[in-house]
Parts: C-alpha cells; structure tokens; sequence
C-alpha cells in the first residue's frame, strides 16, 4: 500500500490508482520521445515480434511491418524522395488550329524513371493529316529537386525531328521543364516546357508546351496539351486531349 498528500492528508492509494498513475508516467514518457524529433526515434532498437504481440502470419503477410521490425525508417526522408507523380503511357488526339484544323493522334511515354536517380526518360510521336505534319523526340530530363517536392524543374536534353507543311528541321533538342504537383501520387499536375530543336542547324525551331493531367481512377488519367511551334518565319499551334495509363 502506497500514500500520498490529499488535501494536506495523507491518503492510501490502491493498487489499480498506482497502476493508473504508472500508465499516465509512461504515455508522458512517450510523448516526450515523439516531440524530442527523430533522432531520438531513430535511435532506438528495432522491436521484435513478441513485443507486438502479433502471430507470425500477420507480419508475414505485411512488408510494412517487417520493414518497421528490421530498422525504424525515416518516414520524412521517404516522403521527401518518393516521386510525387508517375511514369506515364499516352495516346489521344491533337489537332493544330493553325493549319486549317488538320487533325491525327499522338502517342508518348513520360518520366520513365532510371533507378533510384532523379534521371528519366520519355519519348512522342504526333502524326497529322496525311504525314504532312509529324514529330518524333526522346529526351532525358534530371529533376533538380527532390523527387517528392510539389514543385521540380529539369534540364531537358534529347533528339527530334520536326516537320510541317512550311518547313522540316531535325537534330539537338535542348530545354528545361516545369513540375507542379498539386496531389501526388499522379492524381494531377501540371508542366510548362520550352525547348529549342536543330541547334546550330538550318532552321532552329522553339517548342512551347504547356499540359494539365487529372486522374479519373487510380491508373487512369484525362490530360490536355497544348504546343506553340515557333520557326523564324512561321508559328504554328496544336491542341491535344490525351489518355494516359499510369502502370
């Protein structure tokens, strides 16, 4: 039997109060370890599955778990590092106002990721009318960020060739790309890119692009494109609304 000061008495406490005053010691305890940060979680020994009081079946069955078991992760360290949008498969239709509404579709690949790096690659093809006007391009882009940030900008470098009804160029594409990333996980963002193609060729032409994704289910996305063609003596523009599956 313990005592204590009630009122300027000094009072017995039963066995369950002192058991009930250890459990608010302890979650005191606990919460000063959360707020100390994570170092002080990271610290600490990895818990075994009798701790949990789990039935082995239950962590087999969840890597989360396991993972949890092996090494406390740095939860902020993932978030900051898993990309906040996906590599995506398209395939729609574009037509271009400019040149009497010509239409056709277009085909692309964007932001296949090279290993754990923040290198990707993706490649387009557009064919309009009747071959007059096509495009074809691969280009490497290295987001300069973090790949989780809600915001990212990459130099862009690859090869194209270009070709319309006024003029046909081929060669060095060199650029940069905008990310913004209003939901992760590839529910909806938006870039805005501009690149130059045929550096130091015959007829340099400047690519405007600008495109807003939106998903409609968890692999599944609705985009539209819009692209401003840009040579010396003639600009030309294309819309295009684009399916895209996320694998």
């Amino acid at each position: 039997m313990c005592s204590m000061v009630v009122d300027g008495r000094i009072g017995p406490i039963g066995s369950r109060t002192f058991r009930n005053f250890l459990v608010v010691a302890a979650a005191v305890v606990g919460v000063g370890s959360v707020l100390s940060g994570p170092a002080v979680a990271q610290s600490q020994a990895p818990r075994t599955a009798e701790d949990l009081d789990l039935s082995p079946e239950i962590i087999e069955e969840s890597p989360v778990l396991q993972r949890w078991l092996k090494e406390v992760p740095d939860v902020w360290e993932d978030i900051k590092n898993d990309p906040s949008f996906r590599t995506r498969l398209r395939l729609g239709y574009t037509q271009f106002p400019s040149s009497d509404d010509a239409s056709g579709f277009n085909l692309a690949v964007e932001d296949v990721f090279i290993g754990d790096t923040k290198l990707t690659v993706g490649g387009d093809y557009y064919n309009v009318g009747s071959g007059d006007m096509t495009s074809a391009g691969a280009e490497l882009r290295y987001y300069l960020l973090p790949l989780g940030n809600y915001v990212n900008f990459a130099p862009t470098i690859g090869y194209r060739h270009l070709e319309t009804q006024t003029y046909s160029t081929s060669g060095l594409q060199v650029g940069g790309r905008l990310m913004v990333v209003p939901s992760r996980g590839g529910a909806a963002d938006l870039s805005l890119s501009y690149s130059q193609v045929g550096i130091g060729g015959d007829e340099s032409v400047g690519l405007a692009s600008f495109s807003v994704g939106y998903a409609i289910t968890s692999h599944l996305r609705l985009s539209t494109d819009l692209q401003w063609q840009i040579a010396s003596d003639d600009t030309d523009n294309r819309v295009g609304i684009v399916l895209e599956l996320m694998p």
